[in-house]
């Protein structure tokens, strides 16, 4: 209860008011979307305490063992007082980066990097560097879940621009941009290859995103966190590959998906542009330093073996082909081949995604089994797109990943909401 004082106009005369103050949540966590990814934990959990297997299916979280040299690089590290970092991360971290990228024909430099705790605060970083309340970035649906939520935190608005499953989600026309393109408008997000849908972006695509960024002179922000992961042969094209945009690129990169090392957070977002790079410092400041432990692992991992990802891609390919083949040989179900990343999206015989997925855990199980998958509403801006659609993580093991199917396969043919 506050107390307020007012003058009734007479010298002297003044009465009390009393006010009751409520403790409101903001706005802006209000608008906070729920993650697609997660929200469905605690229907797992009830099921798992029903005695109910789950294949996890539904996050990104590989089962691959972060390789050995980045854990002894934390086993070894032993400081007598754990210090901030410099607030771009340490130098050291940032020369390695240098050295990592002259690999796959990118020239940087270390004061052209800026650390950050994932590859989410490095977009954070971005967004809050380029665009100010109200201002809009253009990003192709599906799209990783968070970027919403980023984007509800920078205080700025996503403009999705819908790619089809019939397509294989590749990048959408070049139209569907064009009229897109506002006065609010000051970057174009895209991920490649793709989370959710695995999609990767060829050259000829990339080529098309620069001449409209040339045009309109916006950013273009890359998430090149699934980098090492292509298949069929395909090759992965940077944005920073790309000739005429030096200034206009921002690439978001990370360990946490290429070296199986989530939990470490380190990520960084790289720029040519020093007005960007600059201001992007206040914010990195302003929380001081990212994480020394997570520094020292992603320093050594970056001397990570070619062999490590020889075996790894290969596992996943092995994954990809058991889980396209499984959903293809569902009756009424289709799912495109993912060119790179572990992820596919599917299409399904069900009405809503997200009832689906929690009639999974909290009413189906075959054989005492289920499956936990994320629906594919959750990555889609456009309100209504993704009902029929879920994402799935081919994070298991070649087997695991078959009985799961199975198990899709046969809850389909019970779920009440089949279409």
């Amino acid at each position: 209860m506050r107390f307020f004082a007012k003058n009734q106009g007479l010298p002297g005369a003044f009465y009390i008011i009393k006010e009751k103050i409520m403790l409101n949540i903001s706005k802006k966590g209000k608008a906070m979307p729920e993650s697609p990814i997660r929200k469905l934990v605690p229907f797992a959990e009830a099921a798992r305490k029903r005695g109910v297997k789950i294949y996890p299916l539904n996050i990104g979280q590989p089962d691959i063992e972060t390789p050995e040299i980045a854990l002894n690089a934390v086993r070894n590290f032993e400081p007598n007082v754990v210090e901030y970092s410099h607030s771009a991360g340490m130098p050291s971290l940032r020369k390695k980066l240098v050295d990592y990228y002259k690999t796959v024909d990118i020239d940087v430099e270390a004061d052209e990097i800026i650390v950050g705790a994932g590859a989410s605060e490095a977009l954070l970083f971005a967004f809050q560097t380029i665009m100010d309340a109200g201002d809009e970035v253009i990003i192709p649906e599906p799209f990783y879940a968070n970027y919403n939520g980023f984007a509800t935190n920078a205080g700025i608005s996503v403009k999705p621009i819908f790619s089809s499953i019939d397509t294989g989600f590749a990048l959408p026309p070049i139209e569907e941009f064009e009229k897109n393109i506002t006065f609010k408008t000051k970057a174009i997000l895209v991920c490649n290859p793709n989370n959710p849908t695995g999609y990767l972006y060829s050259k000829e695509e990339l080529e098309t995103l620069r001449d409209i960024v040339k045009k309109h002179n916006l950013f273009l922000i890359s998430d090149e966190v699934y980098r090492e992961f292509t298949y069929d042969g395909k090759k992965h094209y940077s944005a920073m590959h790309l000739d005429g945009i030096d200034k206009n690129v921002i690439l978001i990169d990370s360990v946490s998906k290429r070296y199986s090392a989530c939990g470490v957070r380190i990520g960084w977002m790289i720029s040519k542009n020093k007005d960007v790079i600059s201001t992007a410092m206040k914010f990195a400041q302003a929380r001081l330093s990212p994480p020394t432990f997570g520094q020292v692992a992603a320093e050594a991992a970056v001397d990570t073996p070619d062999s490590y990802f020889e075996k790894v891609t290969k596992e996943y390919l092995a994954r990809r082909d058991a889980v396209v083949e499984g959903i293809n040989n569902i009756k009424d179900a289709f799912c495109p081949n993912p060119s790179g990343a572990f992820y596919v999206v599917a299409k399904l015989p069900i009405d809503d995604s997200d009832k689906f997925c929690q009639w999974l855990l909290e009413d189906f199980a075959y054989e005492n089994q289920t499956v936990m998958l994320a629906p594919a509403s959750g990555f889609y801006s456009t309100p209504g797109k993704g009902k029929d659609e879920v994402r799935i993580s081919y994070v298991l093991k070649v087997e695991d990943l078959k009985a799961s199917i199975k198990v899709l396969d046969e809850a389909l043919k019970v779920y009440p909401g089949r279409r």
